[in-house]
């Protein structure tokens, strides 16, 4: 027989995920969430992800371009749509889910959403933080875009793992903004600050949305310029992540 957690992993592929692991919420107690209850009766968190277009995110160079905005976009709503496939599939097997929106902001001064699907990816051990804030997948570097859904699903929970930005600086080189900060972390920053100055970078997205058809607050150079994403990479059996044995 199948094992729950197999068959959700492979359905979920199926449905167009690149990669797919578990994390155990209690690893991010005490994180910022809205509600602030959100995690209440959710012991795992399911993160998702799916690769971003190469073509695409190599037409960046020191600007985001009308093109990233369109394909940001449409990749956001093909995970929505897996959320709530996933979700489905959950409660059809007597599990409670909640599917939280790839890309909604609910608070424009402080840029937070109802959780944060990087913090659920790097404890599920998709990826690690790197210095510009952004979740590094060995498989694709940054060049990917999450959902998240909360279950209370009773599957193993995956593993975080090892931080290897090291001494690279490219992302800090290339940042338009000089907003990331070239600091290094082992699993997550104590804030957002210790990084990157926000500031500076909500200034500069400021600034670029005005250019072109662009939707607001993208970018996209720091994606672009990681050594990770830009690595030559053979074609793979299996997407999904599964750190446990």
């Amino acid at each position: 027989m199948t094992d729950l957690k197999e068959q959700l992993f492979a359905n979920a592929e199926q449905w167009g995920a690149d990669l797919i692991a578990v994390a155990d919420t209690t690893r991010m107690a005490g994180m910022e969430t809205r509600p602030d209850d959100l995690l209440n009766n959710f012991p795992r968190a399911i993160s998702i992800a799916v690769q971003l277009a190469d073509g695409i995110i190599d037409t960046i160079v020191d600007t985001p371009t009308e093109i990233y905005s369109q394909h940001y976009q449409r990749v956001n709503a093909l995970l929505d749509n897996i959320a709530c496939r996933v979700s489905s599939f959950i409660q059809s097997n007597g599990g409670k889910a909640l599917p939280i929106p790839a890309s909604q902001i609910l608070c424009e001064e402080r840029f937070v959403s109802y959780i944060s699907h990087k913090a659920v990816a790097i404890n599920a051990g998709l990826g690690w933080q790197g210095k510009s804030l952004l979740l590094v997948t060995p498989q694709y570097g940054p060049r990917i875009r999450l959902v998240t859904i909360l279950t209370d699903l009773n599957i193993a929970a995956d593993e975080p793992i090892k931080n290897r930005c090291g001494k690279c600086t490219k992302c800090t080189d290339a940042c338009p903004a000089g907003a990331i900060k070239n600091v290094n972390t082992e699993l997550h920053y104590s804030s957002r600050n210790e990084a990157v100055s926000l500031s500076a970078c909500v200034d500069h997205l400021n600034k670029v949305s005005g250019y072109g058809n662009l939707m607001p607050y993208i970018c996209g150079v720091c994606v672009a310029s990681c050594p990770w994403g830009k690595k030559k990479r053979q074609p793979h059996q299996g997407t999904a992540v599964q750190q446990n044995p």
